[in-house]
Parts: structure tokens; C-alpha cells; sequence
């Protein structure tokens, strides 16, 4: 066990029997009250973010992760299939790990996965996926003046608001962060 002392931002702690990395960590020494440390967190299993006041000296359980860069290969009902490219080994993950993004993971996609010794905890898209435009309403000529959005369905089965412009066969960029459209892929 470590204290507050060793805390910095990036590094993952056991916090209220979940796992939380570090985003922001202030020291705060206020006049007459004791010192402590204020961190913002995010849970690894459910994204939410977590603020919490450490005091000084406090004793804190740091966890060591591995990160693992591996191929997504596919998915069944409950289940998402990675592969290492390096040993070819292959792993299944419960789609709850991943969320509400199961609808960006494309066939051959690198993901950046999380172990806690052997234990899968956490799963990271790559900031932006070029998916292609299966079906969307047709936009109507000339309404460009504003930023008019329209629904589209890709070729995962995920559904995006796109611009008006963006025609069925077209290939975008979503923010897999946002679940967003990014603009129009190359």
C-alpha cells in the first residue's frame, strides 16, 4: 500500500472496490485545516466520473495495469472476440465492458484493452472510425444554410445524425468518444 504521496495523473487505484484512473490531482493546503488532495477519476467499468478528497498521508491501493493492443475479429449476442497480433491468441469480452460503442467496432479495428492480472477490465476504441453510409434519407437540394441534421443508419448497424449532404454509399468519420459525425472520410 502507498499513500497520497505517490498519487499523479494516469495512474489507476482500487477506490470503493472499483478501479479508477486518475485524470486531475490538485495538493490544496488551506490555512488552518489540514491538507489533502483533490482527485477527479474515472471508473474503468462504467466511465462515470468520481471526485474524491484524499487527506495527506492517507493510505491508497494502486493497481497495476497492462494495456494490450489487440484486433477485434467479431461479435456474437453477448459476447465481443479479439485477437493478438503477435501471438495470435484469441479472447472473448462480455459486450457490457465496451458499452453503448459496440455499434463502431468493425472487423479488423485495433483496440486498446485493459488487463488487470489476466482480467480484462477496460476497453478503448480508437478515436475515430470511417464507417460507410448503408442508409439515409435523402437531403433536399440547396437546404446547406443551416446545420441541419439528418439520421443515418452504418454499416455496423449504428445509428448517427449526419449532415444534410451525406448520401447512402458515403464513407464518415465518426468520434467514437462522442458518438458522433466527424466529417466526410478519404
Amino acid at each position: 500500500m502507498a499513500t497520497t504521496q505517490d498519487l499523479s495523473t494516469g495512474k489507476v487505484i482500487r477506490f470503493n472496490n472499483d478501479l479508477c484512473q486518475i485524470i486531475e490531482l490538485q495538493f490544496r493546503n488551506p490555512g488552518n485545516k489540514h491538507a489533502f488532495f483533490q482527485a477527479k477519476m474515472r471508473n474503468l467499468k462504467t466511465g462515470r466520473l468520481v471526485e474524491y478528497k484524499f487527506r495527506s498521508g492517507e493510505k491508497v491501493d494502486f493497481v497495476r495495469i497492462e494495456i494490450k493492443q489487440m484486433q477485434y475479429l467479431y461479435s456474437s449476442a453477448d459476447e465481443i472476440f479479439c485477437m493478438d497480433p503477435e501471438s495470435f491468441e484469441q479472447i472473448s469480452l462480455p459486450v457490457s465492458i465496451i458499452g453503448d460503442k459496440t455499434g463502431f467496432l468493425k472487423e479488423g479495428i485495433v483496440l486498446n484493452i485493459s488487463f488487470e492480472s489476466e482480467i480484462p477490465v477496460a476497453v478503448e476504441l480508437p478515436p475515430f472510425v470511417d464507417l460507410e453510409v448503408v442508409y439515409t434519407e435523402p437531403g433536399l437540394r440547396g437546404d446547406t444554410s443551416t446545420r441541419a441534421l439528418k439520421p443515418a443508419k452504418l454499416e455496423t448497424g449504428a445509428m448517427v445524425n449526419v449532415p444534410l449532404f451525406i448520401s447512402q454509399g458515403e464513407r464518415v468519420r465518426i468520434d467514437t468518444r462522442t458518438s458522433e459525425y466527424s466529417e466526410r472520410a478519404k
